[in-house]
This record gives C-alpha cells, structure tokens and sequence, in this order.
C-alpha cells in the first residue's frame, strides 16, 4: 500500500480530528497512512526516512495531542460508516498490551498472572460490528495499569477503585458519541462473561441500552419471601425449545472450528442481584436465552452453552435469531485483537518507553487493524460487492497488473474490476496464501504482505508514471 493511497483512509479516519491546530491534523492523516502503507509495532519499520521518524515521534511526544482527540476522530469515522441503520453492535471486550520492560523502569503495570512479572498495560475496547458482521471501527476505549504484584482487596470498595469502572466509562463513551454522530443509531453492547456484574447490568438496564450480555453466574431469580429460592440455569434449562440453528464455529486455543448445531430457548425473568460488599439487593426485569449445542461436540471438547441476558424482545423466533446472530459477532473483537497486538500489526512489539506515546500509537495501529479486517470481512459477508467498496481504483490496476504476472495457468485475469472477495483473494496470494492448505480463507497477515507488493506499482500509477 502506498502512502499516497493510505491517505485517502487516512483522510477519512482522521481527518476531522480537532487538534487546536489544522497542521496537527495533518500530521496525524500523514503518520496514519504511513502506519497504513507499512503497518509495524516499531516506528523504524513503518517509516523509511529521519524525517518520517523524527516526525513520528514529535508527534506521539507532544501534549498538545491526547489519545482521546484521537481516537474522537475515529469513533466519529465508524459510527459514520453505519449511520441510518436502526442498530450496529458494539463488542466490548477487554485485553492486555504485553510490552518490553526488562528493567523494570516504564510507566507500565502487571498484565498476565502475577507470579509471572509481565509487564504491560491494560485495556477495554468498544468495537462496531454492523449488521452483516462487517467491522467498521473502535468506538471508545480505556486504559488503565495493574500493580506489579497483588494487592490484598478490601472488604469493601467504591466503584471508582473497581476495574469494573473501565467497563462503565466504555459503555458511556460509546453511547455519547453515538448521540453525537448518529443519534438515529441505537448501539446494541455486547459484552462476554467478563462484564457480567450487577453494577453492568443495572447500568445497562436502567439507562435504557439495547444489549446483549453472556451471563457468568448462576443468578438467583425474584421469588416471593415464602417462595423457594429460583435460579436463572435451571429456568432456561427447563424453558421450551424455541427453534434449532446452526453456527459457524472459528477455531481457537482449545477449540475446534466447526458448524454448531445450537438449540435455542428462552425465558423472560426477574434478577435479583445482589451486591455482596454492602448487602443491597438489585431486581430487573431482563429477557434471558440459552443457547446450547448439541450433536456436533468433538470428542474432548465442551458443548458451547451461552446464558444469554438480553434487552430485545424475544417475542418470536426471529427476534431471538437477531439475539444469537448478533452474540456471535463479538467473535470479530478477538480477530482484531489478534491483527493488532501479534498479526499484521504487532504492535507490542513497540519500544516506545512511555505510556501516553505507547496509548497514541497503539490507537492509530488500532484503526489500521480494523481497516485490514474490514476488508478481510466485507470479502466473506458480502462477497459480490465491488473491490471498490474497500479499495482504491489504484489499488485495483495495480492488483491486476500483478496478479497477471503471477496468475496460475488455468486463471484468465481481465481488466475488469473483481469483487471484493476475488481481489481479497488476490492479495493474499501475493502475499503467500495457498488456498487450503493455508488452512482456511485469506487471514489479516497474507493480506497485509499483499498490499505491501502492490503498493509501489499502485504509487506510480497514482502520480502519472506509469
């Protein structure tokens, strides 16, 4: 990719970006279509020259610029790629940065378990999904640092010393900023069991918020005082089979890939949650679904079985496909996760020293991270849709020009655009992708190399040379 076509993303993503100054913002859309062309966890790998550098890290050094300016640029981006519709989910998951700190002098915290030292920071991101399962962009984030060694907790503790907080700043950012940018869209959360907790769920009941949320307890139920006490596992276990689907299962740590069959019930219920530390008691009224597969299981593994808390209405089967649909795309946040920490990006590979810098880059290698899975989506959920919709016409006769030279015997390349899955396709086998026996379709880092080998074609094609 070069960084002449980078900028027009570039432009896009940051280009409205309020930076006191219009020569910061155009600072930023040059660093980020330069991340873009030649993504990299280390500011030598992405820019070729001193001045590129010294501009870089000016830029990630200076106060005048904050990570929330930033990123404000970007949510605005995707929040845009999705207005009109009526929803567009928004995964929230949290993970951890692990960064290089041998001598223990960086602003960094723990991450990992404690006995190991690792060193890094800590994060939470919200992340658009749109209806078709196509990722649009970060939304909002926080960063925070752990203690080096473990801290004895209290028996009691507010809210504002809890990491539970993160989770709540998330969830506040994302829905000020679609009120901002496209209020006609309603955010529609996603959280796994790693935001299931009474003050989550209250927040997001009482606030009104369309969500879906994979319960990690076995809560009890609102019962009268004379009543025995109910609990939401049996209820659903009980619940009458609704309908049966199928899932596409991506394979993880553990896990084969596979097509789940999933059978679905569902129940509406009362929660009565209870705060342990100040013995308050908490019921809402919330719809709850089970998913849980049978029949296709590999031998050794778990069934998937997902406890589902809702806030759409499962009055009919279609509202409950809309609710195991949309669980599934919080897959889609691990996907990037993986592109922008380890994959195509590597971003903890980064040696910058100090976290403010360390928090501005990551996030701009955050949207790039998102773009190559934009791309890598768009070409599986809507594959006859133009080359176009992702891609530069440069890009696309570069493409051509070298996937004739290097096409197999039995291709016949013409000069017509291909969609988007097809020229998906030709860029990662420009950069290594076999077919099958890469074991499954184009991933982010196949991707990655093939945008790089085009992109000095597509420059000169870009400012008349060729």
């Amino acid at each position: 990719m070069s960084t002449q076509e980078a900028r027009g993303w570039a432009r896009e993503e940051f280009g409205r970006a309020k930076l006191g100054d219009e020569r910061r913002t155009k600072r930023l859309v040059g660093l980020a279509a330069g991340a873009f062309a030649n993504p990299a966890g280390r500011i030598t790998e992405v820019f070729g020259s001193d001045a590129e550098r010294q501009g870089a890290y000016d830029f990630l050094e200076s106060e005048q610029v904050s990570a929330v300016a930033v990123l404000d640029a970007m949510a605005g981006a995707a929040i845009r790629r999705v207005s009109g519709a009526g929803h567009a989910y928004v995964v929230l998951d949290g993970t951890s940065l692990g960064l290089a700190d041998h001598q223990r002098s960086k602003d960094f915290g723990g991450v990992g378990a404690y006995r190991e030292g690792g060193r890094g920071l800590k994060l939470i991101h919200g992340y658009i999904v749109d209806s078709n399962g196509v990722p649009s962009g970060i939304v909002a984030q926080t960063w925070w640092r752990r203690p080096d060694v473990h801290v004895k907790k209290k028996q009691w503790r507010p809210l504002r010393e809890k990491e539970t907080r993160h989770w709540l700043d998330v969830i506040e950012q994302t829905s000020a900023r679609f009120a901002e940018h496209s209020a006609e869209t309603r955010p529609w959360f996603l959280l796994d069991r790693e935001g299931d907790c009474w003050s989550t769920l209250r927040r997001l009941i009482d606030g009104g918020a369309l969500f879906t949320v994979r319960s990690c307890w076995d809560r009890r139920l609102k019962t009268g005082n004379d009543e025995p006490r109910v609990y939401l596992r049996e209820t659903l276990r009980q619940a009458r089979r609704a309908y049966v689907t199928h899932v596409d299962v991506p394979q993880r740590p553990g896990r084969a890939a596979r097509r789940a069959r999933l059978e679905v019930r569902a129940s509406s219920v009362t929660l009565d949650m209870r705060n342990s530390w100040a013995q308050n008691r908490y019921k809402r009224a919330v719809n709850a679904v089970l998913v849980r597969e049978r029949g296709t299981t590999p031998a050794g593994e778990k069934p998937l079985e997902w406890f589902l808390l809702t806030s759409h209405t499962i009055e009919t089967v279609a509202d409950l496909k809309l609710v195991v649909f949309g669980y599934t795309q919080r897959w889609r946040i691990e996907d990037l996760h993986k592109t922008w920490k380890s994959g195509a990006c590597r971003i903890e590979e980064t040696q910058l020293h100090a976290s403010a810098r360390i928090i501005k880059w990551a996030t701009i290698m955050a949207a790039v991270a998102s773009r190559i899975e934009r791309i890598k989506r768009t070409a599986r959920a809507q594959p006859d849709a133009p080359a176009s919709a992702e891609l530069t016409q440069h890009e696309i006769r570069a493409l051509i020009v070298l996937k004739r030279i290097e096409k197999k015997r039995s291709e016949t390349i013409t000069n017509t655009e291909p969609s988007i899955a097809l020229a998906t396709r030709w860029l990662a086998e420009l950069g290594g992708y076999t077919g099958k026996s890469s074991g499954g379709p184009p991933g982010s880092i196949t991707i990655r190399r093939g945008l790089e080998r085009i992109a000095p074609l597509a420059l000169a094609f870009a400012e008349g040379e060729l």
